[in-house]
């Protein structure tokens, strides 16, 4: 069973839809004990930092990281994987799970002396996957994936992959049983619905 996350910001049909073509099985939650108890988690998200400020409120960070712990395999997707980390400056208040280091920060207002449109919105390539990636597993350097966002994280030992855009940013993040893309992979067409196959089978 696959808890789904709802914090009332996230992409929930889009996610649910692809998940279920996959032939999972999920369970729509903010209840802190199925997701202490449960074998897979999924956190969709769009919209701003400030609403993941929900999952403290109802328990559901504490109650994430007992079931990481546990080894429960985690998916972040878009402001999902954002709140993976220690925060972003979208929301300065308002803080990550902080399993992984540093901030995630807004695009640059230019980059190589040229104007920089934000948000990163549409269709673009996620490169250096490492090799030993399993949410990535059969996915091609190259293969095109779906963004739309303002914010970012920077690359660091748990990228996964990158994309490039104002610079180098973490496209997936993955340590262990933690992951996080940063794209849409229900919007992703065959590479998404890969990633999303991985994370299934895990």
């Amino acid at each position: 069973m696959i808890e789904v996350i709802d914090y009332k910001a996230g992409n929930l049909t889009s996610v649910l839809k692809a998940l279920h073509y996959l032939g999972a099985e999920t369970h729509v939650t903010q209840s802190p004990d199925d997701v202490r108890n449960t074998t897979k988690i999924v956190l969709p998200g769009v919209g701003h930092f400030q609403a993941t400020q929900l999952l403290h409120d109802l328990d559901l960070t504490e109650a994430t990281r007992e079931a990481i712990a546990r080894g429960v395999p985690f998916l972040g997707i878009c402001v999902g994987l954002q709140w993976l980390y220690e925060g972003s400056t979208e929301a300065e208040n308002t803080p990550g799970l902080g399993h992984f280091t540093s901030k995630c920060e807004r695009f640059p207002a230019t980059y190589n002396n040229a104007e920089l449109k934000s948000p990163h919105v549409g269709w673009n390539s996620i490169e250096n996957i490492r090799e030993d990636s399993r949410l990535l597993r059969g996915v091609a350097n190259g293969g095109f994936v779906y963004y739309t966002h303002s914010w970012r994280a920077p690359v660091s030992a748990d990228t996964a992959a990158s994309t490039n855009y104002g610079g180098d940013f973490t496209a997936t993040v993955e340590r262990d049983n933690v992951m996080g893309v940063q794209f849409h992979p229900e919007k992703s067409s065959t590479v998404g619905l890969q990633i999303l196959k991985n994370f299934v089978e895990l």
